[in-house]
């Protein structure tokens, strides 16, 4: 069933939002994917705080104009036939380590001898630059996430403090095994 003008405005003021608050943007091409495999991967986006929208592109079009991104070549083209969104708020990587996941997950059935692949991604927007599709697989989906990234710097934070806790307790560990061997020595002679 069409939308209305009033229902097409309310979609593209939510579509400009939704580019507008993303740390980073997938535009994923589903074309001769089941509703199954869909359902599946919306709910594996769901899960981790991305959303993912099945949208009219020229639709799209309406809500990047007047943005950076008209003008992007390596967008807009992409902008044809059967496109999904996924949009993710917090983690930049995360809706591409999703959708490498899923489709390696489900490789036998998304891939099928004389077909095209399915389920790809056409390209990607992380902090104004466009990701070709190739490059959300193999750059985007190998970053490290949110969480690894606070690991990571949690464990650079505490590495002078537990070096410095050892340097203190070096001289009293030294000074119980010089004890220690004294004490053996007297025992043996």
């Amino acid at each position: 069933m069409p939308l209305n003008a009033t229902e097409k405005a309310a979609v593209v003021a939510t579509l400009k939002e939704n580019f507008d608050k993303a740390v980073a943007t997938i535009l994923v091409n589903y074309s001769g994917v089941t509703v199954e495999h869909i359902t599946e991967l919306r709910s594996q986006f769901r899960a981790a705080g991305i959303e993912y929208r099945v949208v009219k592109n020229n639709l799209v079009k309406k809500a990047i104009a007047g943005t950076d991104l008209e003008n992007a070549e390596d967008f807009t083209s992409q902008l044809t036939g059967m496109t999904g969104i996924a949009w993710s708020y917090e983690d930049p990587s995360g809706a591409a380590k999703i959708l490498k996941s899923f489709r390696e997950s489900n490789k036998d059935t998304l891939k099928k001898k004389d077909e095209p692949e399915k389920l790809i991604a056409k390209c990607a927007v992380l902090d104004g630059q466009i990701l070709e599709g190739k490059q959300v697989e193999t750059t985007l989906a190998s970053m490290p996430g949110k969480d690894e990234v606070r690991a990571m710097l949690l464990a650079t934070l505490m590495a002078p403090a537990q070096s410095l806790v050892a340097q203190l307790a070096a001289p009293a560990q030294n000074l119980a095994f010089v004890l220690d061997a004294r004490k053996r020595d007297q025992e043996a002679g």
